[in-house]
């Protein structure tokens, strides 16, 4: 792992450059948040891994990222310790867009995913409401889905599928979470 420095704020390092980020927008916050919550309440009723939000720092072996949201499978997640503050690459990973982020998250952290086969990366678009599925195929993204209606269905998250709408609806993610809780 290639920083130990402890800070306070959300911060990325990309080709040798400390990144900090501005505050993010309400909409970010909410698709982040109706996203993570879904898939960590699958996630853990399943047994199938760990769902992690901002501030969990993913080494690669050239630039360090705070995705908005990964997945780890059992098999990685298992050997985490609780003081852990660094972390691999993940099966899956969300970055939803604001102004700021939106070249790097489509350009570098696009290019460093890829080629640290991450399984399946997702870019959610909270002012578009939509959101691109991407999977790895031979060692490079395929785009498998891009919309704003509809379901989708996470390769490396076996099994979870959520409304797109459910993304960007407070009462309708109720739903799909009420759904989760109750099969």
């Amino acid at each position: 792992m290639s920083n130990s420095i402890r800070i306070n704020k959300k911060v990325e390092f990309i080709n040798g450059e400390v990144i900090v980020h501005s505050p993010s927008m309400k909409m970010e916050l909410d698709a982040t948040k109706n996203l993570f919550i879904s898939m960590s309440l699958f996630c853990d009723k399943s047994g199938l891994g760990f769902v992690g939000a901002n501030k969990m720092m993913m080494c690669l072996t050239r630039n360090d990222y705070e995705p908005d949201i990964v997945y780890f499978n059992v098999e990685v997640s298992d050997h985490f310790d609780d003081d852990d503050e660094f972390f691999p690459a993940a099966d899956l990973v969300v970055e939803v867009l604001s102004p700021d982020t939106e070249k790097r998250d489509r350009g570098i952290k696009f290019q460093d995913y890829s080629e640290h086969e991450i399984e399946e990366y997702w870019i959610v678009d909270p002012v578009k409401k939509t959101i691109e599925q991407y999977h790895s195929r031979n060692g490079k993204y395929e785009l498998i889905f891009k919309a704003s209606d509809g379901e989708i269905t996470s390769f490396a998250l076996n099994g979870f599928t959520i409304p797109i709408k459910a993304i960007f609806d407070k009462e309708l993610n109720v739903k799909v979470l009420t759904e989760i809780v109750t099969s």
